[in-house]
C-alpha cells in the first residue's frame, strides 16, 4: 500500500510541476535591493497599517497601545500612541487611565477619512470600540454618532485575535466580524443598528476572510465569508477540512420572534473546489484569501490560498459573479423538490413566512460547488508552502494583478497574474534568518512593501526595476507590471514605456527601435561582458579549480563553452559553476559562460586558463632548442 501512495504522490507532483514554472525568475536579497528593517516592540503578532500619503510611516498595534514607526529615520525609536478608552478615563485631576482598565487591542481599521482609525479592544469579558485621530498630538478616543450603535451592540462580545472583519462605513455603520472555533455561535456576527448572530450549530469552522460588496443599493449589499470546516467524515480517504464560502445580506435583521430571531435568515453556504478535476487532484485546506476589486463589482476576484495533506500549496481564483451564480441557481443540498426560499436580499427579513424560515434552518448548503474562474485549475500549484497571500491590481496595466505570497521560511514571492497565465516574477528575502511572516502590507503608489514577523518589520521596494538589467530585452523579459523600458533604462514610471507582460517577448525591442528610436538606444546586451578582458588564471598540473559565473534569471539556461564544446553548468548558491577536475594541457584555453532565455543570449563571464610551466608558450620552446643547438655545436668543435 505504501509504495502505491508514494507513487501517486510522485505522479501528482510531476503533473503539477510539468505545467508550472516553480521557480521565481530572480532572487533579491538586501544585496540586490534596498531593504530597511525596524525591530517591533513587544515581539507579538502585530497589525500593520500603512499611513496614506506617507509611505515611510507605519502604524503597528501592540497589546495596549499603537506604535508609529518612521523608516526615513530608522534610528529613531517608535513613538507610542496610548489608547485612552473613554470608559476607562478617571477625569482626575489630572486625567488618567484607571489601573483596572486592562484592554488588549484586537481590531484596527483605517477609516476612509484621513488619519482616522477605528479600534476595538477586549479584556476577555467585554469589548470597547472607538475612533482615533492620528493627526492630534495626543490621540484619544473620539465620540462618533456613526459608531455609537456599534459600540453599544458589541460591548458584551469578545473579539478573538486575528479574526477577519469588514466595516460598512455609511451613515449607519455596521461592523461584520467572524468568530472561529467549535464553541457556541461560531460564524458571522453583525454589530450596529441591528445585531445579528449566526444560528446555533455544532460545526468547527475557521474563518480566513470577509469580503464586503461595494454596491450602493441596500438590497444588493452582501458580505461573503470564506472559511474551512472540520470534516465529520472520519474515513481514511476523506479530507480533514472542507473549504466553504458563505453569503449574507447586509440588510438582514434576523427573523421574527420564536424563529431565527436576531439570527441570519439570508445565509447560504457553498463548497469551494480547487484542483484538477481530470486527474482528481485537489486542495481542501483553505488558508487565506485576498480580494482584488474590479471596476464592475461582479468581476471582483478572490484569490484563495490552499494546502493539501502533503504540504503543497495552490492558489485558485474565483469571481463574485461565479459565486453569486451558485447562490442564485443551485438547488439546496438534501432538499426535495423546488424551494420557495428567497435567493435575493429582502427588504424586511422579519416578515418572511414561518414555513420558509423553518426550511432555512435546515437547508443552507448549496448542492453545486463554486469552481474557479472559467472552470480553470490552480494558478499556482507547487512544492512551496505558502502561508499568506496579498493581492493588488495595477491600475496602470489592465487585466494584470500582482500577488504577494509569503513562504514558510520568511521569503516573499511576487507573482503576475492575468486571465491566461501566472508568472513568478521574483523572490524577495527580507529577513536574515528563517522566520514566520505575520503580515504583508503594500503602499500602492510608492511600491513599498511591508513584511512583518513577530520581531521586526521590513520595508522593501518592489519596483526595483534597475536590478533586471541595463537593456530593453532584460527589462521586457522581467514581465513586471511595475517596470517598463523608457528608451534608456528600466524604470518604475511605466506610462508610455515598453512592456510585454503576457509573453515577455523581447523581440518588441528590435521592432520599436527600428520604428521610433535610434538603434543604439535599444541595443541588446548579448555581449554584456564581451568587451572586458578575460580573467587569466594559471593552474598547476592536476590541480582542481571552479570557474564561477553569476546567475541572474532562474528561467534561463546556462552553459560553459570551451574549444567548440558546450557544457551545462550546475547551480550552487546563486552561481553557475564549472569544475576543472584535473588541470592539464587539454583544459587550457578560453572559457565563456553564456545564458539563453527565450532566444536572448548573454555573455556573463570569460576566463583564460593556463598550465603552470607552459605560460611562456612557443617562445619557451624556441629557447630550449637554441640551448640544445649551442651544446651540440660546442661538442662538435
Amino acid at each position: 500500500m505504501m509504495p502505491l501512495i508514494l507513487t501517486t504522490y510522485v505522479l501528482c507532483l510531476w503533473s503539477f510541476t510539468a505545467t508550472t514554472t516553480l521557480l521565481p525568475r530572480m532572487t533579491f536579497t538586501e544585496k540586490e535591493t534596498a531593504m530597511k528593517r525596524l525591530p517591533l516592540p513587544g515581539h507579538h503578532a502585530s497589525v500593520v497599517v500603512v499611513v496614506e500619503g506617507e509611505p515611510d510611516t507605519v502604524i503597528t498595534a501592540g497589546p495596549k497601545h499603537l506604535n508609529s514607526l518612521n523608516f526615513q529615520n530608522p534610528q529613531k525609536p517608535p513613538v507610542e500612541i496610548h489608547v485612552w478608552w473613554t470608559e476607562c478615563i478617571d477625569h482626575g485631576p489630572p486625567p488618567r487611565l484607571r489601573a483596572d482598565c486592562n484592554y488588549n487591542i484586537t481590531l484596527v481599521h483605517k477609516r476612509e477619512e484621513a488619519d482616522q482609525l477605528f479600534l476595538c479592544g477586549t479584556n476577555g469579558k467585554e469589548t470597547l470600540c472607538c475612533d482615533l485621530n492620528l493627526s492630534e498630538q495626543s490621540p484619544g478616543c473620539l465620540p462618533s454618532k456613526k459608531m455609537e450603535k456599534i459600540k453599544g451592540s458589541i460591548r458584551e462580545f469578545v473579539i478573538k485575535e486575528g479574526e477577519p472583519f469588514a466595516l460598512l462605513d455609511s451613515p449607519e455603520s455596521d461592523l461584520y466580524i467572524t468568530y472561529s472555533g467549535s464553541q457556541e455561535y461560531v460564524g458571522i456576527h453583525k454589530f450596529g443598528k441591528n445585531r445579528v448572530a449566526p444560528a446555533r450549530h455544532n460545526k468547527e469552522q475557521h474563518y480566513v476572510g470577509l469580503v464586503l460588496s461595494r454596491q450602493n443599493e441596500p438590497l444588493k449589499g452582501r458580505v461573503y465569508a470564506f472559511y474551512r470546516e472540520k470534516n465529520r467524515d472520519t474515513d481514511l480517504n476523506s479530507d480533514m477540512w472542507i473549504p466553504f464560502v458563505a453569503r449574507v445580506c447586509t440588510g438582514d435583521r434576523g427573523g421574527p420572534k420564536n424563529i431565527l430571531q436576531y439570527s441570519w435568515t439570508s445565509q447560504m453556504n457553498a463548497r469551494l473546489f480547487c484542483g484538477d478535476g481530470d486527474s482528481r487532484q485537489h486542495f481542501s485546506e483553505l488558508v487565506e484569501v485576498a480580494t482584488v476589486h474590479a471596476d464592475q463589482w461582479q468581476d471582483t476576484r478572490v484569490y484563495a490560498l490552499f494546502r493539501n495533506e502533503w504540504g503543497m500549496s495552490a492558489v485558485c481564483v474565483y469571481t463574485i459573479q461565479d459565486i453569486d451564480h451558485i447562490f442564485t441557481t443551485s438547488p439546496f443540498k438534501g432538499e426535495d423538490g423546488q424551494s420557495n426560499r428567497p435567493r435575493e436580499c429582502v427588504e424586511d427579513s422579519t416578515k418572511i413566512q414561518h414555513s420558509v424560515l423553518r426550511m432555512i434552518e435546515t437547508h443552507s448548503e448549496m448542492a453545486r460547488w463554486v469552481r474557479p474562474e472559467n472552470n480553470s485549475g490552480p494558478l499556482l500549484s507547487n512544492h512551496h508552502s505558502y502561508t499568506h497571500i496579498h493581492g493588488f491590481r495595477n491600475n496602470r496595466v489592465s487585466h494584470h494583478n500582482v500577488l504577494f505570497l509569503s513562504l514558510n521560511n520568511g521569503a516573499i514571492h511576487k507573482v503576475m497574474q492575468n486571465k491566461s497565465q501566472t508568472f513568478i516574477i521574483a523572490e524577495y528575502q527580507p529577513f536574515n534568518h528563517r522566520t514566520h511572516v505575520i503580515s504583508i502590507s503594500l503602499h500602492p503608489s510608492s511600491g513599498k512593501l511591508y513584511v512583518g514577523s513577530r520581531n521586526e518589520l521590513v520595508q522593501l521596494n518592489v519596483a526595483n526595476c534597475a536590478q533586471y538589467g541595463d537593456s530593453c530585452e532584460l527589462c521586457v523579459l522581467a514581465r513586471d507590471p511595475y517596470c517598463g523600458w523608457n528608451g534608456t533604462h528600466c524604470t518604475p514610471e511605466t506610462d508610455g514605456t515598453l512592456q510585454d507582460l503576457t509573453h515577455g517577448n523581447h523581440a518588441v525591442c528590435l521592432l520599436v527601435s527600428k520604428v521610433q528610436l535610434p538603434e543604439k538606444v535599444f541595443r541588446g546586451s548579448t555581449a554584456t561582458h564581451a568587451d572586458e578582458a578575460p580573467v587569466s588564471v594559471t593552474l598547476s598540473p592536476e590541480s582542481k579549480y571552479f570557474l564561477r559565473c553569476p546567475l541572474s534569471s532562474h528561467h534561463a539556461q546556462y552553459s560553459w563553452r570551451h574549444l567548440g564544446s558546450s557544457t551545462r553548468c550546475s547551480w550552487r548558491e546563486q552561481q553557475c559553476l564549472l569544475l576543472i577536475d584535473s588541470m592539464g594541457p587539454e583544459q587550457a584555453g578560453a572559457y565563456t559562460c553564456e545564458s539563453e532565455e527565450m532566444g536572448h543570449r548573454r555573455v556573463l563571464a570569460q576566463y583564460r586558463l593556463q598550465l603552470e610551466g607552459r605560460a611562456a608558450g612557443p617562445s619557451s620552446s624556441r629557447l630550449i632548442w637554441l640551448c640544445l643547438l649551442a651544446v651540440l655545436v660546442k661538442s662538435l668543435s
